[in-house]
């Protein structure tokens, strides 16, 4: 299955400490690497760079330009009526992961 990762894709993180809680993906670095953040002000996630292997997509998406700021991404969300889903916290699915990976 591919994933489809684009700017303004909400996204849950599978691995590291801040598993279960969404972010929003603001850049794409690479085949490998996208840029997200929460904000951490909604949801705890810090603006920074991870491996597309640690989040997984969700269906919603946001309208953001690249680079967005937390206080630009915010706005979006809160346009978007998707404060409280960004809030939830769910239980992440290590589906399509291997046991190589997570380590």
């Amino acid at each position: 299955m591919v994933k489809v990762i684009d700017i303004g894709r909400v996204v849950v993180k599978v691995l590291g400490r801040e598993a279960g809680r969404k972010a929003v993906v603001v850049d794409i670095v690479d085949e490998n690497y996208v840029v997200i953040t929460g904000p951490k002000p909604i949801t705890g996630v810090k603006r920074r760079r991870v491996n597309i292997n640690h989040i997984e997509p969700t269906d919603k998406k946001i309208d953001i330009k690249r680079g967005a700021s937390d206080d630009e991404v915010a706005k979006a969300i809160e346009a978007a009526g998707l404060v409280e889903y960004m809030r939830e916290r769910v239980k992440p699915s290590f589906v399509g992961i291997t046991k190589a990976e997570t380590k």
